[in-house]
């Protein structure tokens, strides 16, 4: 009997989710029932464990989370992070675009941003003058304390307070000048803060930041209309990292983020806020999706690059700040090979075209998208 009550809940709960994708590759298979397996008996606090593998969150690696795998067999699952689903499977940052047809305006926002000019991935493994490179995130539990936040605009940003450790990895590194992206991510409640130029005072009993955004990684809302977030476009950093965990295990099923040094005053959706005053509706807007085009040949790359590439067909990438050209961003790793990756430099505008979404639109308030075509 004690055995049956310990399974009713993977029983109940389990067929539809994702919870079994412990290895975040996109699906539930065999290759996560291997990892229980590896890690059969371990326990919370034990050398080893780690709550991921915790499918039903009992606090040991057993039956239950067997039971939970078998029944979500087969399901195919979103980006996830800590246990968390990074959106729905349905929001426009996970929903292909290969498909979908050439925006009217392609040729003229690629030429703006640079027909000729190369690609840069701006992550890595190691340091680049004294920090790493990409943009870091942590994880926190849900009894993380609660920090109060001084933002620079109060009127654009979620109040505080924010769960943000004392220690949480700014971009740039400490002493940085630069954009000092603090992520963190509550993996109990799975909901996602994000802040700009931010700054810890005394020890990080406190912060002050430039904006901050906060978002329920179960949901599809956007941030106001108009409103700003961590970033220009008024939308999310983390979902459009390129993160090394996703490559070495095969596949990105998500947008990225990019740049380019010119922006045009006016935003798309997703995007919900411009940071530009040029009306010239030759420059991009912020939120368009660019896509590699199909015909690119990526089969003299890396099988890293290759899923990096593959992700570009298929899900393409979201403007989201002003900066250089054709940067995409990503999150620092010491499984990263900067040479390898110094292998998509090779990369052009004029290798990609901007893809029209407006037609998986459900709700312009909402990240909600319709199935492609």
């Amino acid at each position: 009997m004690r055995w049956v009550l310990w399974l009713l809940p993977a029983l109940i709960w389990a067929q539809s989710g994702c919870e079994g994708d412990v290895n975040a590759d996109g699906s539930v298979s065999a290759a996560d029932m291997e990892i229980l397996l590896v890690h059969w008996g371990e326990t919370a606090g034990s050398p080893g464990f780690q709550s991921g593998y915790d499918v039903s969150q009992n606090g040991r690696i057993d039956v239950v989370d067997a039971v939970w795998v078998l029944n979500q067999w087969g399901n195919l699952c979103g980006p996830n992070i800590a246990g968390c689903p990074v959106f729905p499977i349905n929001n426009i940052w996970n929903t292909r675009v290969d498909s979908l047809p050439v925006h009217a305006q392609s040729a003229a926002w690629i030429n703006s941003i640079g027909a000729n000019t190369g690609f840069h991935m701006d992550f890595g493994s190691g340091l680049w003058q004294g920090a790493p490179i990409g943009i870091p995130y942590t994880t926190v539990p849900g009894s993380q304390p609660l920090v109060p936040i001084v933002f620079d605009v109060e009127d654009e940003s979620d109040p505080g307070p924010y769960p943000i450790p004392p220690d949480a990895p700014i971009e740039g590194g400490p002493g940085s000048n630069g954009d000092r992206h603090v992520l963190v991510i509550d993996a109990d409640n799975c909901v996602l803060y994000e802040m700009f130029y931010s700054f810890p005072i005394n020890g990080g009993l406190s912060w002050t930041a430039y904006s901050g955004a906060v978002y329920d990684l179960n949901s599809h809302a956007l941030r106001p209309d108009t409103w700003t977030s961590a970033d220009a476009a008024g939308l999310p950093i983390f979902p459009g990292l390129v993160r090394y965990e996703e490559v070495s295990n095969g596949a990105i099923r998500h947008a990225l983020r990019f740049t380019a040094a010119q922006t045009q005053r006016a935003y798309v959706w997703p995007a919900r806020h411009y940071a530009s005053s040029n009306t010239n509706p030759n420059l991009p807007p912020m939120g368009i999706r660019v896509r590699l085009k199909a015909s690119y040949n990526i089969s003299g790359f890396s099988a890293e690059n290759q899923v990096i590439l593959t992700a570009l067909k298929e899900y393409g990438m979201m403007l989201a700040d002003n900066g250089s050209p054709w940067y995409i961003s990503g999150i620092p790793d010491e499984g990263w090979d900067n040479d390898d990756l110094h292998e998509l430099d090779v990369l052009r505008g004029s290798d990609f075209e901007v893809v029209d979404v407006s037609s998986l639109m459900v709700d312009p308030d909402s990240g909600e998208a319709l199935p492609p075509p």
